[in-house]
């Protein structure tokens, strides 16, 4: 038997975030805007102040991994200009195949190919040395066509990006 999964329908999402909204005591409407976008509807400061302190509550602790990472990454000299979160996840983006090396490095992947590897052999040592650092954690790692010195690596949720940190602070 095969699941089927559909996308979220802008009506749904708006009345999903209406609701949430309206439990958490804010006066602001949400409904379907142009684009098939939900839209909030106009908030008084005080809404507006206690929604930006509920976000941050609730993306605290991924910010705060994001931050971490970001940190110590810069300290290893691991270059990953993209890292943002996003949709709730750590999104680590493009980095050059010298820093892919060095965090795989750092993740303990021991090979001679490390010397100057391909860049599928890059992206398979890298996602095992992840996976075996952060406890099964998934990296997708991708090689960028266009940009040969260039792999992209994927999203991590915020669990993943703690252990990837504690593996890289030892």
């Amino acid at each position: 038997m095969t699941a089927v999964t559909t996308p979220p329908s802008s009506p749904g999402a708006a009345a999903e975030l209406r609701a949430a909204l309206r439990e958490a005591g804010l006066h602001v409407g949400a409904s379907v805007g142009a684009g098939d976008h939900v839209q909030l509807g106009p908030l008084e400061p005080a809404d507006a102040r206690q929604l930006a302190r509920l976000l941050r509550t609730g993306t605290k602790r991924t910010l705060k991994a994001a931050r971490t990472l970001r940190d110590i990454c810069e300290a290893h000299r691991i270059d990953l200009p993209e890292l943002r979160v996003r949709q709730g996840r750590i999104t680590l983006g493009a980095c050059r195949v010298d820093d892919a090396v060095r965090l795989a490095r750092l993740l303990g992947a021991s090979s001679p190919g490390l010397d100057a590897p391909g860049a599928e052999a890059l992206r398979d040592l890298l996602a095992q040395a992840f996976s075996a650092a952060t406890g099964g954690g998934v990296l997708d790692v991708s090689v960028r066509e266009e940009a040969p010195g260039v792999v992209e690596l994927g999203a991590i949720d915020a669990r993943s990006a703690r252990r990837l940190i504690g593996a890289l602070r030892f």
